[in-house]
């Protein structure tokens, strides 16, 4: 029989172009018969008798559409049972992977101390840990040092009543050298260990020295007449390079691990970053990006030790925001309103952590989980504004400063895998005294 006569056909007509109706020529009415008859009776009916027409239809149905007609929508098996997890296969699953444990974070301080005639100014930074483990304080016109490693206090400098108060203290990274920024616009450089002072640098400035900064041999001061000096230590002229931007007090200076650029921060509510690249001897310093987006005093910065180009910024009362910035483009990554004055950061040098401190209402330190910014702990004490913090050179611990004229020591970061053999403990910080500034 040829092919043509059984083959699908298109309805000429117009109105139903659209539909497909097979021709009843090719039909195999026989076949359907039987299906509706005999076909269901059982499977040990015979097949129904075969014809050329069925045969070849079954044929071309098979080769067109790629089928087998009796296996549509049909299991050869029994489909699989579902498999139900009951509560003691997730607690078995969960047990397969390693979870950290949850460090222990204590929520009081390891020991407070005395801290006579701190001055409660927001502008200023009086406390910083050096890379020797010995920690300076400023207390009136006095500079303090206590060495963690044998707990033995120590007299630096006491600055005479005409100039004023200490303003700033910071650590040379050799851990030996330190600058004292003072009320009169100077600042001295002194060698702790051996009790002298190196030489004043003068000059510079026209008000107080209220920041300070190391970059190798180059330090540089901030100052409230709004100005930011690069001195070279090393040589006569120590002037090298000065940055005009901030409009007032220039109250935060940080330079980032590379040392090649400069966070500063200014009572004008303005943020800098400064490139070392683009500086030149003895001129007015343009700045990388100026950043406008806090509403008030920019003191707290804390460059990130894990990602170069990532820095922390923390704005006083009227902004109350810490503010995340990618320093090679200038963007705000993040901005997390604290609720209250951030007054210092910190970050942590083992977990990607970060630590605040606070004025109002709490007077509390914060510690932050990045980059979710969850709170981790909240550690009150204070009774005043904690306005400056300092870390240890193992990271572990960190010193505040308060308005309330105490000093406390947390050891909110935990301890490090690698620094955990154990070491004979040392004495308690100026034990030998009852308070810190000796009468």
């Amino acid at each position: 029989m040829a092919f043509q006569e059984h083959t699908l056909s298109r309805k000429s007509s117009k109105e139903n172009l659209d539909r497909f109706i097979p021709n009843r020529s090719a039909m195999d009415f026989d076949y359907a018969h039987y299906m509706l008859t005999d076909g269901k009776k059982g499977k040990e009916n015979p097949a129904a008798p075969s014809s050329p027409a069925k045969e070849a239809y079954q044929k071309q149905l098979r080769e067109v559409f790629n089928m087998n007609r009796t296996r549509i929508l049909a299991f050869k098996n029994k489909p699989p049972a579902p498999v139900v997890l009951m509560p003691q296969d997730y607690a078995s699953v969960q047990q397969s992977k390693p979870v950290k444990p949850r460090r222990h974070i204590p929520q009081t301080s390891e020991r407070t101390l005395d801290a006579p005639d701190l001055l409660d100014d927001y502008y200023l930074n009086l406390l910083d840990w050096g890379s020797s483990n010995v920690l300076a304080i400023a207390l009136g016109t006095t500079v303090y040092l206590w060495d963690a490693s044998t707990g033995s206090t120590s007299e630096l400098v006491t600055v005479s009543e005409e100039i004023g108060s200490v303003t700033s203290v910071n650590w040379a990274p050799d851990g030996r050298h330190i600058a004292v920024g003072l009320n009169n616009s100077e600042v001295q450089l002194w060698d702790s260990t051996a009790n002298r002072q190196l030489r004043t640098l003068k000059g510079g400035h026209t008000a107080r020295v209220g920041s300070l900064a190391w970059n190798n041999h180059i330090l540089t001061t901030g100052s409230m007449d709004g100005k930011i000096i690069n001195n070279d230590v090393r040589i006569r002229d120590h002037i090298v390079d000065t940055y005009r931007g901030h409009q007032q007090e220039v109250c935060g200076l940080k330079w980032s691990a590379s040392g090649q650029q400069l966070a500063s921060g200014g009572n004008d509510n303005l943020l800098h970053i400064w490139d070392r690249s683009l500086a030149s001897s003895n001129s007015a310093t343009q700045w990388l990006h100026r950043l406008e987006d806090h509403t008030a005093a920019v003191k707290a910065l804390a460059w990130c030790p894990f990602q170069g180009n990532l820095l922390a910024s923390g704005g006083g009362g009227g902004d109350r925001c810490i503010k995340f910035w990618n320093t090679h483009t200038g963007a705000c990554l993040n901005s997390v309103d604290t609720g209250s004055q951030v007054c210092s950061l910190l970050w942590s040098k083992n977990e990607r952590e970060l630590l605040s401190s606070h004025g109002f209402t709490q007077n509390q330190l914060t510690l932050w989980k990045y980059p979710s910014m969850v709170k981790m702990a909240e550690l009150t004490g204070h009774t005043s504004r904690v306005l400056f913090m300092a870390q240890s050179p193992d990271g572990c611990t960190v010193a505040s400063a308060a308005g309330d004229e105490t000093l406390r020591f947390w050891n909110v970061f935990g301890t490090p895998e690698a620094a955990k053999p154990a070491q004979k403990a040392a004495p308690e910080p100026f034990a030998d005294m009852n308070r810190i500034r000796i009468r």
